[in-house]
């Protein structure tokens, strides 16, 4: 093979997508980390680069850069698992070595998305639904008394966000009066975070109103696949919300028509000039009927390992869109598939809707967890993957939402 994947993060996103890769070519990537997590350091699928300095963007740059050197003979396909080294790559485009590949938006739709007031309000008209959203900045004169409790409150500026750290930080906070809010809002202009709070309409219903939908946008501006998947419990972690614990693609306990929101994504994405993988977290609204978006990741995101349970492994795109030049047109991905992060006890205890609870028992010997590849199963990880079943108990039974 001409080519080398370097993997950047070291997150649950990126061990998935270096078993991607070592299920699809048998090769082991390389990953460059700042954080040795548990679950990618004790993996003998990886070839580790451990560098404190690319949280920073100079350094990041240079990293990547030094390993693009060393690998000059062949293409280096780079991939980011979250948000600031994604936006490290769009931002540096033309000051990398020649040999590296990789396919997101230009850095003015990146940073529309990943700023949820700039995505919000600049694409407000196209064809997508939004919950009802006020936005707050540090020093407003702004009065809330015309909410409706409860409210979602979530930071504007991810990547901000993401290099703050305080007491009482989470990533999304629910919150159920007036007081509580003007609690929250203190915290966060005490926290060093100042750019814009979304305040924004909770949605009713439980986790299983929740979907993921993943998009892959080839280097030629079109749409090759959407994906659109019921979760049916989140991680109820403060850190963790938001992120899929358990769903199964192809199945849907609303039995919507899933016409209109499927092609307003593929005109969406296509409309905005949209590169590479996304993915939409929705939730459906029994009020209407539609399905509101609560924003779009400008990359393959935590629970997107499905896509490869579905037949299209995702590091496999990438190569054959970015080196071989040959990526087809999928189209609607309807494969019906379970991924779960969770055991059996946690999906009958905590999973509220029971026409997916059932769905999921009956799935659970056949369902797919990105984290358990049984050609990665030292003693090392598998010491931690039974850690991390006792922790989500424990979560669970700690954290409500």
């Amino acid at each position: 093979m001409n080519f080398e994947i370097l993997i950047c993060g070291s997150d649950v996103n990126a061990y998935y997508m270096a078993r991607c890769a070592h299920e699809a070519y048998g090769i082991k990537s390389y990953m460059l980390i700042k954080d040795k997590l548990v679950f990618t350091t004790c993996s003998n699928i990886i070839n580790h680069i451990y560098n404190p300095d690319i949280w920073n963007e100079d350094g990041f740059v240079k990293a990547v850069n030094d390993f693009c050197k060393e690998k000059k003979d062949r293409k280096v396909v780079v991939i980011s698992s979250n948000e600031t080294y994604g936006q490290f790559l769009v931002k540096n485009k033309n000051s990398f070595e020649d040999n590296l590949l990789f396919n997101y938006p230009n850095l003015d739709i990146f940073e529309n998305l990943i700023n949820k007031e700039r995505f919000y309000k600049n694409y407000s008209n196209m064809g997508l639904y939004f919950p009802k959203t006020i936005y707050y900045k540090k020093g407003d004169n702004f009065s809330f008394d015309s909410l409706t409790f409860p409210v979602i409150v979530k930071p504007a500026n991810v990547v901000l966000f993401n290099h703050i750290d305080f007491l009482g930080k989470k990533k999304i906070y629910k919150i159920k009066s007036m007081d509580e809010l003007t609690e929250t809002i203190k915290i966060l202009n005490n926290s060093g975070y100042d750019d814009t709070v979304i305040v924004q309409e909770f949605i009713p219903g439980d986790d299983s109103h929740l979907f993921d939908s993943v998009v892959y946008c080839g280097k030629d501006g079109k749409v090759k696949f959407v994906s659109f998947a019921q979760i049916g419990l989140q991680e109820h972690n403060p850190n963790m919300v938001g992120n899929a614990a358990v769903l199964i693609n192809g199945f849907d306990t609303f039995e919507t028509d899933k016409n209109e929101i499927k092609e307003s994504i593929v005109s969406f994405m296509e409309k905005i000039h949209f590169r590479g993988f996304a993915e939409f977290d929705l939730k459906y609204d029994e009020r209407d009927g539609k399905f509101k978006v609560l924003e779009i990741n400008a990359r393959q995101g935590r629970c997107s390992y499905y896509i490869a349970q579905c037949g299209l492994n995702l590091v496999k795109i990438f190569v054959d869109d970015l080196v071989n030049g040959k990526c087809k047109n999928y189209g609607f991905i309807d494969n019906k598939v379970m991924l779960t992060f969770v055991n059996k006890k946690i999906i009958k205890k905590y999973i509220k809707n029971d026409k997916f609870k059932k769905e999921a028992l009956k799935m659970y010997r056949v369902s797919v967890n990105p984290l358990v590849y049984k050609k990665d199963m030292s003693l090392k990880r598998r010491f931690y993957l039974f850690k991390r079943l006792l922790n989500y108990k424990k979560s669970y039974k700690k954290f409500k939402w």
